[in-house]
């Protein structure tokens, strides 16, 4: 078993555009509006597919089917989708103002919960996000405002840089504002209702559908103005919630290597800035780059120049 890298699958998206190829490097299919890259993704319409190595060609369900245990580890099932689905967003325009179904009123609501973490990896001078309400905002003003096509004077908008990070819960309402990089790591859902989108048209011309009731439902209106996790230098937990735990490590020329053991958990090793070098294989690991390192692997990971890595656990 080794470390494992995927071919992306990139989505067209109404608020998308053509960031990712210099940002990233990416090559993009041509003339298409990009604003999402899916990087490691396991469900029955989309499947990744490792790009180089031993398994090249691969998908992940059939990896889990024939090498469970050494990539998730003892104990898990192989009919059991891979937990996180992990994308790269390029928001050129804002999204919808949307929310995921809390897992206690997916099932009636015919969907899937689904808890997500943004670290910004990128923004623009003016670039914002919306996440919850504004401080007092009752349902019965939220649901008036949205009849009023006034939702945006209800939600709390705020600031974000390159190096924020922010826990978006099953049942937070959130948008995202223009001009943000984002890489977003997620339970494996693909569940989102949208209760207002500014009055915008789709790709086709047309109003891109609403779920006005499934929102109201799902919507958590005590969740009044959160802010962005305060960064740190060196290592920091972005998050540690149920579904995921993610971590921040920050290493330069001359660090201690960053030992990443086998036995311990599968994880997600995402690179946001420079490159990393194992020193057991020699493989350079890149930026924009998501790895699947298996239960059974052990990394080593040395900087020559500084890196930016996010390394997710614990699914």
């Amino acid at each position: 078993m080794e470390l494992l890298e995927f071919t992306p699958i990139y989505m067209e998206r109404v608020w998308g555009g053509r960031g990712l190829e210099a940002k990233l490097g990416r090559q993009l299919p041509p003339e298409k509006v990009i604003g999402e890259s899916w990087e490691i993704v396991d469900r029955s319409d989309e499947q990744s597919v490792v790009a180089s190595g031993t398994y090249q060609g691969k998908t992940i369900r059939e990896l889990l089917e024939c090498e469970c245990e050494a990539i998730l580890g003892p104990g898990r099932e192989s009919n059991a989708p891979f937990p996180i689905l992990v994308k790269w967003l390029d928001c050129q325009d804002r999204l919808s103002l949307q929310v995921h179904p809390p897992a206690a009123i997916a099932p009636s609501l015919g969907g899937e919960p689904k808890t997500e973490n943004w670290y910004i990896a990128d923004a623009e001078e003016d670039a914002s996000l919306i996440v919850g309400l504004k401080k007092g905002v009752t349902r019965d003003q939220f649901e008036a405002a949205l009849k009023a096509e006034e939702a945006e004077a209800c939600v709390h908008r705020f600031p974000v840089k390159a190096g924020d990070s922010i826990l978006v819960e099953s049942g937070r309402m959130h948008a995202i504002d223009a001009g943000n990089l984002i890489l977003e790591i997620q339970q494996n859902s693909d569940t989102t209702y949208r209760v207002y989108d500014w009055g915008r048209v789709g790709l086709d011309g047309k109003p891109r559908q609403l779920h006005i009731d499934e929102s109201l439902q799902s919507i958590d209106f005590d969740d009044f103005e959160p802010e962005p996790l305060k960064i740190v230098p060196g290592e920091q937990v972005l998050a540690d919630c149920k579904e995921f735990r993610i971590r921040k490590f920050e290493l330069k020329p001359g660090d201690t290597a960053l030992s990443l053991q086998a036995g311990e958990s599968a994880r997600l090793v995402s690179i946001v800035t420079g490159e990393a070098k194992d020193l057991a294989s020699g493989k350079v690991l890149v930026k924009g780059v998501n790895y699947l390192q298996p239960y059974s692997v052990s990394l080593e990971l040395t900087a020559e120049a500084p890196v930016t890595i996010l390394v997710t656990d614990q699914f």
